[in-house]
C-alpha cells in the first residue's frame, strides 16, 4: 500500500518508531504485562532510544555501560524517587530485551544503577474529609464532562481504586442485583469488592444520562471525538488535576485519594489485614506503612524515653 492510498500526512514508521513497537508487543505476549505497565515501559524505551545517538541500529551495536549509566545519571537529575525508580525498571527491561533478540552487544543490565529508596520512610499523606467532598462537588453535574468525571472521582475517593484500574472497567464489572464490583488490578489479578451506594448512585447517573452510546464496552469514554474511546489512566490521572484546580486545592496526584481511605478506614478502627483487602495489596507490607499514621495505637506501645517517668 503506498503512502496515496493510507492518506495525505502518512509516513512509515522510522526504525526508532518500528523498535519501540517490537518492545512493546514482546512486553504484552511474552511476559503478559499489563497495558499500562506496557504504556509506561514503551514511553520510557522511546525516551532512552531517542536520546542515544543516531541512527538507532548503529547506537544499539556500539552500546556501552557507559551510556547506559550516563543516561541515568542525566535523567534523575531534578526528579523525584519514584519518577527515578520507574525509569530504571523499564530501562533494564529494554536492556534484557535488546540483548535476547541480539540488537544489543551484551548484558547491560548490570549497568543500570540501582535507586536509593527506604521501605516505609515516608508518611502516606491524606486529604481531609472536606477536600474530598469539595473535588467531588466541584465537578459540574450540569454537563455530560461533567458527570463523568464525579463518577470517575466518587469511584476514585471510596473505593481506593487506581487509575488503571478505573480505566480498565467495564459495563459488565459491576454486578448490581449482588452489589459488586469487579476489579482488574496489578499483576492481571481479578477481585470484587462491595459496590457501596454513593458508587452505584454516581454510576447510574453517568451510564443512563452522558454516557456516549457505542459498541465499546468500557465504563468511562471520551467525550470529544467520534468513535468515543475508553479513557486511559493518564487520562484519569489529568480528570483528577482538574477537578483540584475546581476546588481550589494544589494539584494532587489521584492516589492520594487512595491514601485518604486507607487512613479513613484505619481511623474507623480497621486493621491493616482488613485494609490491604480492600486496597488488594499483595503484600502486607505495602500496608504495613499506614501504621505510621495510627498514632493513637503507636502510642500505646511506645516505650518512654530514658530517663522519663
Amino acid at each position: 500500500m503506498t503512502a496515496e492510498d493510507r492518506g495525505a500526512g502518512w509516513s512509515a514508521p522510522g526504525p526508532l518508531d518500528a523498535l519501540v513497537e517490537e518492545f512493546r508487543g514482546f512486553l504484552g505476549a511474552e511476559r503478559g504485562l499489563a497495558p499500562e505497565t506496557v504504556r509506561c515501559y514503551g514511553t520510557h524505551a522511546r525516551a532512552f532510544l531517542a536520546w542515544l545517538p543516531q541512527p538507532t541500529d548503529v547506537a544499539l551495536a556500539e552500546l556501552s555501560a557507559g551510556l547506559v549509566t550516563g543516561y541515568v545519571v542525566e535523567y534523575c537529575r531534578g526528579r523525584n524517587v519514584e519518577s527515578a525508580k520507574a525509569m530504571v525498571t523499564a530501562l533494564r527491561s529494554l536492556l534484557r530485551f535488546l540483548h535476547v533478540t541480539g540488537q544489543a552487544p551484551g548484558p547491560l543490565v548490570g549497568a543500570v544503577p540501582a535507586m536509593a529508596s527506604w521501605r516505609l520512610a515516608g508518611l502516606p499523606r491524606r486529604l481531609s474529609t472536606g477536600q474530598v467532598e469539595a473535588l467531588i462537588k466541584g465537578c459540574d453535574t450540569g454537563s455530560v464532562v461533567g458527570v463523568r468525571d464525579r463518577a470517575l472521582v466518587v469511584i476514585l475517593a471510596r473505593l481506593g481504586l487506581r487509575t488503571a484500574e478505573a480505566a480498565a472497567l467495564q459495563l459488565e464489572d459491576v454486578d448490581w442485583r449482588s452489589g459488586q464490583i469487579l476489579i482488574r488490578g496489578k499483576g492481571n489479578r481479578v477481585e470484587r469488592l462491595p459496590l457501596p451506594q454513593a458508587v452505584g448512585e454516581a454510576l447510574v447517573e453517568y451510564l443512563t444520562r452522558t454516557r456516549p452510546a457505542c459498541a465499546s464496552r468500557s465504563v468511562f469514554l471520551t467525550v470529544r471525538g467520534r468513535p468515543p474511546r475508553p479513557l486511559t489512566a493518564m487520562a484519569v490521572r489529568q480528570i483528577v488535576a482538574r477537578a483540584c484546580t475546581r476546588a481550589g486545592l494544589p494539584r494532587l496526584g489521584a492516589h492520594r485519594l487512595r491514601h485518604t481511605l486507607a487512613s479513613d478506614l484505619l481511623r474507623a478502627g480497621n486493621s491493616l489485614p482488613q485494609i490491604g483487602q480492600v486496597l488488594r495489596h499483595r503484600s502486607q507490607l505495602s500496608t504495613a506503612i499506614y501504621a505510621k499514621v495510627d498514632t493513637a495505637r503507636l502510642r500505646d506501645v511506645a516505650r518512654p524515653w530514658p530517663g522519663r517517668r
